[in-house]
């Protein structure tokens, strides 16, 4: 049983999680394990977290709604693979036993961890790649194969798929880095909401510390909204992911 002071640290997790994610990315690096740590199972802290952060997603596809605009063809495929592999990771989640994803949650954030590390030179990579004009060969929906099967990650565990999106697109489509963060954007949102309303019937969400979490995590991302701009995003990145290895090791080692 969840009491007054345990709900008041998950509050304060997602409120720096939605901090985080407003300015960064990698909140989940923050509220997972602070969940786990509360004593909840690890899949049950994984399903109860997808729900409480998933409105965070949606203000931050309304907030880089400017740069969808012309993009409507691309969202009729990609929306739909996040929407398939996000259920799809969610069935996979309820059907893995505790044990197992426990063992597999230190190999998780560690992953999620890299990605996040490698956000930064991916970001760049694009830009010169953008820039020196160098074609596609592919059709742009058959970016919607790899989308679905990044979903599955992103139902699954969640941290760190923007990263992995927002490569796949730019592998495959040629546009600008800033449409094509709003295309991430809305994958992103796709997939942790059908994951998220997939675990509202799962029986495995602890609703009320779902809810803290929520009104935590619209706060953080109100805060980190006004902090933009003074926080170098960079910097606040490698101290999350510094917080997500230091975390990977406890886990290796409990």
């Amino acid at each position: 049983m969840i009491n007054g002071v345990e709900l008041l640290l998950a509050g304060l997790a997602a409120l720096g999680a939605g901090l985080v994610n407003a300015l960064a990315g990698g909140g989940t690096l923050i509220t997972f394990p602070t969940l786990t740590a509360l004593g909840l199972p690890a899949v049950v802290a994984n399903v109860t977290n997808t729900v409480a952060l998933s409105p965070g997603y949606l203000g931050a596809t309304l907030a880089q709604s400017k740069d969808l605009r012309g993009q409507e063809s691309r969202l009729r495929w990609a929306l739909p693979a996040g929407v398939v592999g996000g259920i799809a990771g969610g069935l996979l989640l309820l059907n893995t036993g505790e044990k197992l994803f426990r063992d597999l949650v230190p190999f998780l954030i560690l992953l999620a961890s890299a990605l996040l590390a490698l956000q930064d030179p991916l970001r760049a990579w694009l830009t010169r790649r953008a820039q020196s004009g160098e074609g596609r060969h592919l059709p742009e929906a058959a970016a919607a194969l790899p989308l679905s099967l990044a979903a599955v990650y992103g139902g699954y565990f969640g941290a760190g798929l923007s990263v992995i999106v927002l490569a796949i697109l730019g592998l495959t489509l040629e546009d600008t880095l800033t449409r094509l963060n709003g295309l991430k954007q809305a994958v992103a949102f796709s997939v942790n909401i059908a994951a998220a309303l997939f675990f509202v019937f799962s029986g495995k969400v602890v609703w009320l510390v779902a809810l803290v979490m929520m009104v935590g995590a619209l706060l953080g991302g109100a805060l980190g909204g006004r902090l933009a701009g003074r926080i170098r995003p960079s910097t606040l990145r490698w101290v999350v992911v510094s917080i997500g290895v230091a975390v990977s090791a406890i886990y290796f080692i409990d």
